[in-house]
C-alpha cells in the first residue's frame, strides 16, 4: 500500500490530453496510451477530472449519469482497461466526484421536474419573494443569481454554480445513501481514490440574504458538513485504507480543515485550500488585475503548513489545476528565465509538507494560452464574466486582458506532446485551440533530457520518496519578511532540508538565518549553486539544501 505521504497525484484533465480518434477530444483511451510517459515521471495516482455522461455545460462538472462514461470519452471497457494497465504501472486512479450538484438532465432532476416528490426533495427548493423575486440574494459562482425559477411550480432551485447544475439537499439521507452506492460502484472498478468537488459547499446553512458579500457564508463549511463526511467515509472508502481521498474546500477555514483532514477526525485524507491562490485577486475578486502579493503568499502558505501540522491534519499541496492559469505564466517567467522559474516553482511545491499534486503539462512548463480572440474561449465562468465585465462599463481591450491572465482556458489547451501538428494531441481539430508555443514546450524535447524541467519533476517526485525529512518533517519558516526570498525548513530525526527560492527575476543578496556547515545541495536550478551564508541569488534561483547528522 502507497503511504500518500509519500506519493504525488497527477491531475488528467482527459479532453486536453490526448486524442486517439481523431475527434479533437481526448479520452480514456489517449490516457492509457500515455501510462509509460506518467510511470517515468514517478507518479502514484492519477486523478481524473469528471468523464460521466454530462451535458457538458461545465466540462463534466455537471454530472448527469455517475455510473456511466460518457461516449465521447469512450466506454466502460475502456476505463477497465485503463485501470488495468495503470495498476500493473504501480499507478492507482483517483476520480472526481461532483456530489455538490447534478446536471439538470440527470434522471433525479428530470423526475423532479415531472412533480415527483421523492426527486423533488432531492434537490433544494424555496417559494420566491412576495414580488416574484428569487428567495435570497445569493450569487452564482459563474454569475448572476444562484437561483433559477420553474413556472410550473412558482418555485426557485438552488444552483451555486451554472443553472445547469441544481444543487443537491444532503439534509434528504436517501440522496446521502444514493452518493454512498456511487462511491462504492467505483470501488468496486478498482478505483484507489477519491477528490470531491466543492465538498464543503453540501452543507446549507440558513436561507438569508447575505448584506455583507455574495451568500457563501451562509453554504460554505456549513453545519452538518463533518457528519455528511464521516458518514460518507464509514459507509464507503474508510472500510479501505488503502484509498486516499482529497476535498476541494471553496473558501475554507483553517480550522474545518484541520478536521475535514485530521488523522483521527475520520473525514479525508487531505484537503485542497485555494487561499494562497488567490493573492492575484483585489479580496475574493478574481476579475481584476492587480500584482502578486508576495508576502500574503508566504504568509498563507506558512500559515496553513504550521497550522494542519500541529493539528496533525493533511494538506494537498499544488499551484496548479484545471481551474487555475499556468503558474509559470502567473508567477514565473514565460521568456528568458522560463525554465528556472518553473523548476524554482516546483521545489517550492514540492518539498512542503503535504501530497504534491501536478497538473498536466505542469512538468514541462507549458504556459498559460496566449489567445488572441475571444472566440477562443470555451470556459462558461470566462464568458459570463467577459458579458458581466462590458456590462459594467470596462472596455473591451480590458476586458479581455483579464480573460488572458485569469481564464480557467489557460490550463485547459491541450497537452504539448510534441512538435508536429496540433503538438501531437490530435490528428483532428482541436476542442480548444493549441498553444502556439508547442513547438518549444513539449514532452518529446524534454522527456530524455537530464536538465529538463521534467527531469526536475521527475526527482522531486522520487526525492519524497527517499527523504523522509520531506514526507514527514516538521516545517518551519525562515526570513518570512523578506521580500524577494521565500525559504524554509524541514527537519526530520537528525536530517535537515533546506529550500530556498528566489522568488523573482532580480538577483539578490540573502544572508541565511541558518549555520549552514554540513549542507549540500540536494537540487538546484543553477548547475553551480552552492550554500554560503550570504548568497547571491540569480533570476528565480532555488536550492535544495540537505544536512544528515
Amino acid at each position: 500500500m502507497q503511504d500518500f505521504k509519500k506519493s504525488a497525484v497527477y491531475q488528467i484533465y482527459p479532453k486536453s490530453f490526448l486524442d486517439t480518434n481523431g475527434d479533437g477530444l481526448g479520452e480514456l483511451k489517449g490516457v492509457t496510451a500515455k501510462l509509460d510517459y506518467l510511470k517515468k515521471l514517478g507518479v502514484d495516482y492519477l486523478w481524473l477530472t469528471p468523464f460521466f455522461v454530462s451535458p457538458q455545460n461545465d466540462n463534466g462538472y455537471d454530472v448527469a449519469d455517475y455510473r456511466n462514461i460518457d461516449p465521447r470519452y469512450g466506454t466502460m471497457a475502456d476505463f477497465e482497461e485503463l485501470s488495468r494497465e495503470a495498476e500493473k504501472r504501480g499507478i492507482g486512479l483517483m476520480l472526481d466526484m461532483v456530489f455538490n450538484h447534478t446536471s439538470t438532465q440527470h434522471e433525479w432532476f428530470q423526475k423532479a421536474l415531472a412533480g415527483d416528490p421523492k426527486y423533488k426533495d432531492y434537490y433544494i427548493w424555496k417559494k420566491g419573494r412576495p414580488d416574484g423575486a428569487p428567495p435570497t440574494n445569493w450569487e452564482s459562482k459563474f454569475g448572476g443569481s444562484a437561483w433559477e425559477y420553474v413556472p410550473q411550480f412558482d418555485e426557485y432551485y438552488l444552483h451555486l454554480f451554472d443553472k445547469t447544475q441544481a444543487d443537491l439537499n444532503w439534509d434528504n439521507p436517501e440522496v446521502r445513501r444514493e452518493v454512498q452506492d456511487v462511491v462504492r460502484f467505483w470501488m468496486g472498478k478498482g478505483v484507489r481514490g477519491f477528490r470531491f468537488d466543492v465538498i464543503n459547499l453540501i452543507s446549507k446553512g440558513s436561507f438569508e440574504d447575505d448584506r455583507q458579500g455574495d451568500g457563501r457564508r451562509f453554504y460554505t463549511d456549513g453545519p452538518k458538513i463533518h457528519q455528511y463526511l464521516k458518514e460518507l467515509n464509514q459507509a464507503t472508502f474508510g472500510r479501505d485504507p488503502g484509498i486516499i481521498t482529497v476535498g476541494e474546500m471553496s473558501s475554507t477555514s483553517m480550522e474545518n480543515c484541520f478536521r475535514y483532514a485530521g488523522a483521527d477526525s475520520h473525514e479525508l485524507s487531505m484537503v485542497f485550500s485555494f487561499h494562497h491562490l488567490k493573492v492575484d485577486f483585489m479580496g475574493n475578486e478574481k476579475w481584476v488585475l492587480v500584482p502578486t502579493d508576495f508576502q500574503k503568499l508566504k504568509d498563507i502558505l506558512f500559515s496553513w503548513q504550521q497550522g494542519m501540522a500541529e493539528h496533525n491534519a493533511w494538506n494537498a499541496v499544488f499551484w496548479c489545476n484545471h481551474d487555475q492559469p499556468r503558474v509559470v505564466s502567473r508567477f514565473g517567467d514565460e521568456g528568458e528565465y522560463w525554465e528556472q522559474s518553473a523548476k524554482m516553482l516546483a521545489g517550492v511545491i514540492h518539498c512542503l509538507r503535504g501530497t504534491p499534486y501536478l497538473y498536466q503539462g505542469e512538468e514541462i512548463g507549458m504556459t498559460n494560452a496566449g489567445f488572441t480572440d475571444l472566440s477562443q474561449y470555451r470556459d462558461v465562468e470566462s464568458l459570463n464574466h467577459f458579458r458581466i465585465l462590458r456590462d459594467k462599463g470596462m472596455s473591451q481591450e480590458s476586458a479581455y486582458n483579464i480573460l488572458k491572465v485569469h481564464s480557467r482556458d489557460n490550463a485547459r489547451t491541450p497537452m504539448q506532446w510534441d512538435g508536429s501538428e496540433n503538438a501531437g494531441f490530435t490528428s483532428g481539430t482541436p476542442w480548444i485551440s493549441v498553444n502556439p508555443n508547442y513547438k518549444a514546450i513539449n514532452a518529446a524535447a524534454q522527456v530524455d533530457d537530464p536538465d529538463s524541467i521534467f527531469s526536475y519533476y521527475k526527482t522531486l517526485v522520487q526525492l519524497r520518496k527517499e527523504y523522509d525529512v520531506i514526507s514527514q518533517g516538521d516545517f518551519a519558516p525562515l526570513d518570512p519578511e523578506n521580500p524577494s526570498v521565500l525559504a524554509y525548513r524541514r527537519s526530520w530525526e537528525g536530517t535537515e532540508l533546506l529550500c530556498v527560492s528566489n522568488f523573482y527575476r532580480k538577483p539578490c543578496t540573502w544572508k541565511c538565518p541558518v549555520d549552514l556547515e554540513g549542507y549540500q545541495v540536494l537540487l538546484a536550478n543553477y548547475p553551480d549553486s552552492k550554500p554560503e551564508p550570504e548568497m547571491e541569488l540569480r533570476p528565480y534561483e532555488s536550492m535544495l539544501l540537505l544536512r544528515r547528522n
